[in-house]
């Protein structure tokens, strides 16, 4: 009857009525069907309607399946015609996935994606982007259930770290005492335990290197001090200088994941009081404030400053030269930030709690120890919050009833997401598991699942643009009201409190996130923009604010910020950080960068910083803030900016 049909890409192929009857039989099976005849008399009937409607001319593939959908309804097959349906529908998803992912390639192939500070621009960086491009829409149209992977695609919620959404963890605090005094294996030999400062920080360089070979997240010591000190006791400053300026030189020039990046570090220290923990962390510091060969700002490691009351935070305390050189070098080179051990949430877990450069607290723990080491983040997605406020339109009712149901969602899709995870094994993850970083790790052989052990983990619900949802909800932000900082405390309360239940429910470790990444929140009001239009203090702006946070840009005294941001802090138990934004480096201010601190630790915060621009000539090795073009100095235009929350996870 017919002799050619027009594929979708307009050329013209043979028509096969045998592919009519195979569709629909498949679609019959998936509902319970075995008649293969009564699909070919229904073929028949789509045959028919094809004659009829184009009578010699040419018709397409889709006007096909038009077609055998509308006979399949009339002909009294509903449920055939539906999974018919979900099964057209899945491979329209796949073949548009398909085409995006030649773009995404494409762009690639020009430049990798800058959004992360420390990926590169090298051949292997762009061949990790093409593969992880593939993975996420691997991810989204065979894996991810599909009300999960549609919220993701829509930007109702971000499913961070995507790509590696059934390969591997998020990030981990590394026991680095243990790997340090028992040695350990990399995959290519055995590697026994170091005998001076220098081979000790080398080795903590390749201990980072590895552990991020294994995961798409961060690696941190919780308490790089302790952890260090005997490997220095002989040692005068000079050789410990020499090993901490190697470690840095190391973490911002040694390449992992295939040479795409450098590791994405972090170092928590400050609260030992030992001779040699004080060599540690001062000399650290001092190598960190040197800066690279050149005088160049390093990225890595995120130095975390623990700082706690009869330690290190008072004058009289034993640390407090410390603090003082922390602020010191902080003021030039934005690292290190700080932690608080004494407020509200932490002070119950004595000197446990340690924090990650992408802002990650790990602590509660059903299912054992309650201690930092061995422990991490499995992984995280966030909530699209403005989104929610504009779909409420003010009814208060409204937004609780979408936001009780997004977080529904997202408990959902980070229990599947685990369901995937735990089935990994001992040797999908050589030397986390391998070689026992992760706590519990130890019992298990090299072909067991890693469910028992990742049960320690966190599965964390992250926010983004407060601010954003209260200006759509109530006219205003919580920098701006009373009202509003009480409505935006009574969300993320309940938006905690939820996170609780999920805990009972599931009897895993949900945590709530106050998600700082840039990228995604540049990511969601574009998106929000494109569907609802330029909305006066919500979508007419390039980011929707981080967390919590009070809009960078709202005229607000540091102070008064830090008061309205200090009351968040405490429900965010997989993470937090808040910033004072400067407009230069405070090196000549540090007794008020140190009120600053302060008052953030009376503020009950327990991750912060102080955030200002740093520009770097690579003409000249000019160091300061450059707001051109070119160099001051000597006109050069290759300036390197650095500014902290553009370093996104």
């Amino acid at each position: 009857m017919f002799e050619v049909i027009q594929k979708r890409d307009g050329c013209q192929t043979s028509f096969d009525e045998s592919k009519i009857t195979d569709a629909i039989f498949k679609a019959a099976r998936a509902v319970g069907g075995e008649d293969r005849t009564r699909a070919i008399e229904l073929t028949l009937k789509v045959l028919k309607v094809l004659k009829s409607k184009y009578n010699g001319q040419v018709f397409g593939v889709e006007e096909v399946q038009d077609i055998v959908e509308k006979v399949l309804i009339e002909q009294g097959h509903a449920s055939t015609a539906k999974a018919y349906i979900l099964y057209r529908d899945k491979r329209t998803r796949m073949r548009e996935s398909k085409s995006d992912l030649m773009d995404v390639v494409a762009e690639i192939l020009t430049e990798t994606d800058k959004e992360n500070a420390n990926v590169s621009n090298s051949p292997s960086a762009k061949m990790l982007q093409i593969a992880g491009a593939a993975s996420k829409r691997y991810y989204l149209g065979c894996l991810i259930p599909e009300e999960m992977a549609n919220a993701h695609i829509k930007g109702d919620i971000h499913i961070h770290d995507l790509d590696w959404y059934g390969k591997t963890l998020t990030c981990l605090q590394v026991p680095l005492g243990r790997l340090l005094k028992e040695g350990f294996n990399t995959g290519h030999g055995y590697i026994r335990p170091p005998k001076r400062p220098n081979s000790a920080t080398a080795l903590t360089a390749i201990i980072l290197q590895s552990s991020q070979n294994d995961m798409h997240g961060g690696q941190s010591y919780a308490a790089f001090d302790r952890d260090m000190a005997e490997f220095v006791t002989d040692a005068d400053d000079k050789e410990i200088y020499q090993a901490m300026e190697a470690l840095v030189y190391n973490l911002n020039s040694m390449h992992s994941r295939a040479g795409a990046q450098v590791p994405f570090s972090s170092i928590n220290l400050g609260t030992v009081t030992s001779e040699t923990g004080r060599a540690i962390t001062k000399n650290l510091l001092l190598a960190f404030e040197a800066g690279l060969g050149r005088g160049e700002n390093p990225i890595f490691p995120n130095i975390i400053f623990r700082l706690k009351a009869g330690i290190n935070f008072n004058p009289e305390d034993v640390n407090y030269d410390l603090f003082q050189l922390a602020l010191r070098v902080a003021a030039k080179r934005l690292n290190p930030s700080f932690s608080f051990m004494d407020s509200s949430f932490n002070a119950q877990y004595g000197d446990q709690v340690a924090y990650m450069g992408c802002r990650s607290r790990v602590m509660a723990n059903r299912h054992g120890e309650t201690v930092t080491d061995g422990r991490g983040n499995l992984s995280f997605t966030t909530i699209n919050l403005p989104r929610l406020g504009i779909r409420a339109q003010g009814d208060l009712d409204q937004f609780w009833q979408l936001l009780n149901k997004q977080l529904k969602l997202v408990f959902r899709q980070l229990h599947h997401r685990f369901q995937v995870q735990a089935k990994l094994k001992v040797k999908d993850m050589p030397f986390i598991m391998g070689q026992k970083l992760y706590l519990g790790s130890e019992k298990l052989k090299f072909d067991d699942p890693i469910e028992t052990v990742i049960k320690q983990g966190t599965l964390a619900v992250g926010f983004i643009g407060l601010a954003e949802t209260l200006a759509s909800l109530i006219g205003e932000h919580h920098g701006e009201s009373a009202a509003a900082q009480k409505a935006g405390l009574e969300i993320v309360a309940f938006m905690r409190q939820k996170t609780d239940q999920a805990c009972e429910e599931f009897d895993l470790n949900y945590t709530l996130l106050a998600t700082p990444a840039e990228g995604l929140s540049g990511r969601f009001v574009k998106m929000d923009a494109k569907e609802y239009g330029q909305i006066p203090g919500v979508t007419d702006k390039d980011y929707y604010t981080n967390s919590f946070h009070v809009p960078v840009k709202f005229a607000i005294n540091a102070f008064e910020k830090i008061k309205i941001e200090g009351l968040y802090h405490q429900y965010c138990n997989a993470g937090h950080i808040s910033y004072v934004e400067l407009s230069s480096p405070p090196v000549h201010n540090l007794s008020v960068m140190e009120d600053i601190i302060r008052f953030m630790g009376k503020s009950d915060m327990g991750y912060t910083a102080i955030n200002f621009p740093v520009d770097f000539c690579s003409g000249c090795n000019f160091l300061g803030v450059i707001d051109q073009d070119t160099c001051p100095q000597c006109g050069a235009i290759f300036i390197r900016r650095i500014h902290r929350e553009g370093l996104d996870v």
